[in-house]
């Protein structure tokens, strides 16, 4: 990523990485902003700017370190190194508000907050597992900062917990011979390609995250896939028939031994439909008033029976080509 701008809270120049930053990126125009969470210039930006906002970048310092619990891989969603992303995926649930929390945010005190993650652990009687990887996309991240290979080998010098993160790109390559002690779960999100290519706009292509996914295994980590989220088009059908079939024929075998399968299907919002209506005019509607019903003040999801068919259908043809016992969940 080479971003327009940047802004930044003055702050970060004494922390190690915001000094790197700053000499990395000093041919890029720096703006000092009072607080990275509430930028007024952007704050007033139209709808229309929404992709011009993207190639922004954000630097500051995370203030804010609740720890979530979760019940699906991981036992806790931890606010890490970054928020946001460059990618522009229409339904993403990180653009929360108008003109926030949509472009890259990148956080410079990890060492504060790693230091707290491993003291976290170490108070707990079992291993823990952390989603790092809940607010941003890591790998994305990663091109910039190199704070993955950081993280996993300085909580790694920890002998308790593991560490999982998502990703919609394809960059591992700094991953692949790390000393990860099998204590990292790399996971994937998967969809139709037309659906990466129309929704996920900015993401890596499907062939390249197989690609990414087959290296991972190879390097000896666990290895989960995302079908998410599940979006239930005219002809979804076929379309995730065709997504399960290059799964099948591209993953590796060691992959498809020790995969899991993770399934959630997709929520969009009011905000998402006026920011996709004036920012992409001539993207593709994803909402979809026959499917969907409201849940919750201007949040819409499938109705319990297009939904009740979608998992039946997606368990079936799983079940043919992997084996039911590979799906985790649904959600």
């Amino acid at each position: 990523m080479r971003p327009d701008k940047i802004y930044f809270e003055p702050e970060v120049l004494n922390f190690p990485l915001g000094k790197q930053l700053k000499e990395q990126l000093k041919d890029i125009e720096w703006n000092p902003i009072e607080n990275h969470n509430n930028i007024e210039e952007l704050r007033k930006k139209e709808n229309a700017e929404f992709a011009k906002m993207k190639q922004l970048l954000i630097i500051g310092i995370r203030k804010t370190h609740k720890y979530t619990e979760n019940y699906k891989v991981s036992d806790y969603l931890i606010p890490y190194t970054s928020s946001g992303c460059t990618a522009m995926c229409l339904y993403c649930y990180l653009v929360c508000n108008y003109n926030k929390c949509s472009y890259l945010r990148l956080f410079v005190n990890r060492e504060q907050m790693l230091d707290r993650l491993i003291r976290f652990s170490n108070k707990s009687e079992k291993e823990l597992t952390f989603e790092i990887g809940s607010n941003s996309d890591l790998v994305l991240e990663n091109t910039i900062t190199g704070n993955l290979p950081w993280t996993i080998e300085n909580f790694l010098k920890n002998k308790k917990g593991k560490l999982t993160f998502p990703t919609k790109f394809n960059m591992v390559e700094p991953l692949l011979p790390l000393s990860h002690q099998g204590r990292v779960i790399f996971r994937m999100s998967v969809n139709p390609q037309y659906i990466i290519s129309n929704a996920e706009v900015g993401t890596a292509s499907l062939k390249h995250r197989i690609e990414a996914i087959n290296k991972m295994a190879e390097a000896d980590y666990k290895v989960g896939i995302l079908i998410a989220p599940v979006i239930l088009l005219d002809n979804w059908k076929e379309l995730y028939l065709e997504l399960l079939d290059q799964l099948k024929d591209g993953l590796s075998e060691k992959m498809q031994k020790q995969m899991f399968i993770e399934i959630i299907f997709m929520t969009y919002s009011f905000i998402h439909r006026k920011i996709n209506n004036e920012a992409f005019p001539e993207a593709m509607e994803l909402y979809d008033k026959e499917r969907m019903k409201g849940r919750g003040m201007g949040k819409y999801c499938y109705k319990t029976e297009c939904r009740d068919e979608g998992e039946e259908w997606l368990l079936n043809e799983i079940d043919r080509r992997f084996g039911k016992d590979k799906i985790l969940y649904f959600s």
